[in-house]
């Protein structure tokens, strides 16, 4: 062996000590273990199935691999190249050999794919009537919840009763503008696996929180430039508090949109004015009906909400008067022509444009304090 390569050896193994010891001790770490994104902390049903079922496949893989990576080492050393060791005996035939290699590994699988599919079947299962039904639609990038015997919809907080199974019907396409959309993935690791949200082929999952609490989701597909973006919450409620919750959404907002006058409907305020006329945000939501799906999130009762913005922001006055501003320079966002949406139905878009940079010609550019009137109306919609 010549210095040269020693030394090469030596930088490399001290570079791989460098780059796995730190990752190693960072999934470790008390940020790691509570991030609110850890599905080795089960906190529903689902995700205990899933966790009881990864703990001891888990452990079966970590002694495979020690095993092959013992044999590796030993092979490696024993039949280095060496003096007097430069064609090591090649053996050849070994029938029991060969029969060993072949029947573990395959009662290992086996062992394995029993437990597995048993889970598959369970996790699959519909949990029926007593379960609450809730239609959930992929959009770039926010999801949309639907609460369909209720007549509710919202976005970015998908509420529902801990203790009770909520059966979650996975969409990629809305009877809306813009149709079917791209790839998503649905995913609460607190409260179950992952499922695709696949266009033109609609999936089913089961999740349930054992307690009150909130549980955070993200999108696992990539779907665009604002994929990392696309979060959302699951607070569970006690029973009581749910239904209180789904009696608030079922009513009108809470400071009236329009009014009618000399029979006809007009915006009954600044903020509203400014809302359907000057900036036509009424093309893309729905204001004052919690029961209509729209392009955009539902904004009928924002304000019940703790997060907006695909659950990437708190709610609160800075955060969206940013936001109405100038969203994509929040989130990135392909939403310039968004602004002709309402008074061209042809022009698909995504994402909440700017109404401040790249403004279309003959459209309105909004100023700080028509942000702050209208993120003061949103703000009342309780």
């Amino acid at each position: 062996m010549t210095l040269r390569s020693a030394r090469g050896r030596r930088i490399a193994l001290a570079v791989a000590v460098l780059v796995i010891v730190p990752a190693v001790l960072a999934g470790c770490g008390e940020e790691a273990k509570n991030n609110r994104q850890n599905s080795l902390q089960p906190k529903g049903p689902a995700a205990h199935t899933i966790d009881n079922l990864f703990k001891p496949v888990a452990v079966i893989a970590i002694l495979v691999g020690i095993f092959i990576i013992v044999a590796t080492v030993y092979v490696a050393i024993k039949f280095r190249r060496r003096a007097g060791n430069d064609n090591p005996k090649q053996v050849h035939g070994n029938t029991r050999l060969e029969i060993g290699w072949t029947i573990v590994p395959a009662l290992i699988l086996a062992i394995i794919a029993v437990p597995s599919v048993a889970a598959i079947f369970k996790l699959a299962e519909d949990p029926g009537p007593k379960a609450l039904q809730v239609e959930v639609v992929g959009k770039q990038w926010w999801w949309e919840f639907h609460y369909s015997d209720a007549k509710v919809v919202t976005a970015d907080e998908l509420v529902i009763p801990a203790g009770r199974p909520v059966f979650v019907h996975l969409s990629a396409c809305a009877e809306t503008i813009g149709g079917c959309n791209v790839i998503h993935s649905f995913w609460v690791p607190e409260l179950a696996g992952k499922k695709d949200v696949v266009p033109g082929h609609d999936n089913t999952m089961t999740i349930e929180a054992d307690k009150p609490g909130t549980f955070l989701g993200q999108c696992a597909e990539y779907c665009g430039l604002s994929h990392a973006n696309m979060r959302f919450r699951v607070i569970a409620k006690s029973a009581d508090d749910f239904e209180q919750w789904l009696s608030e959404q079922q009513q009108g907002p809470a400071q009236p949109v329009t009014d009618e006058v000399d029979g006809k409907q007009v915006p009954a305020g600044e903020a509203q004015d400014l809302m359907i006329n000057t900036f036509a945000c009424a093309g893309c939501h729905t204001l004052d009906d919690s029961s209509k799906p729209s392009y955009g999130p539902n904004l009928t009762h924002l304000a019940s909400r703790t997060v907006f913005a695909s659950g990437a922001y708190k709610l609160n006055r800075t955060n969206l008067v940013n936001w109405l501003l100038n969203a994509p320079s929040m989130i990135p966002m392909e939403s310039k022509d968004c602004r002709l949406l309402a008074t061209d139905p042809s022009v698909t878009c995504v994402g909440m444009p700017s109404f401040t940079e790249n403004t279309p010609k003959g459209q309105p550019v909004m100023s700080k304090a028509q942000a702050e009137t209208i993120a003061d109306f949103l703000l009342g919609q309780t």
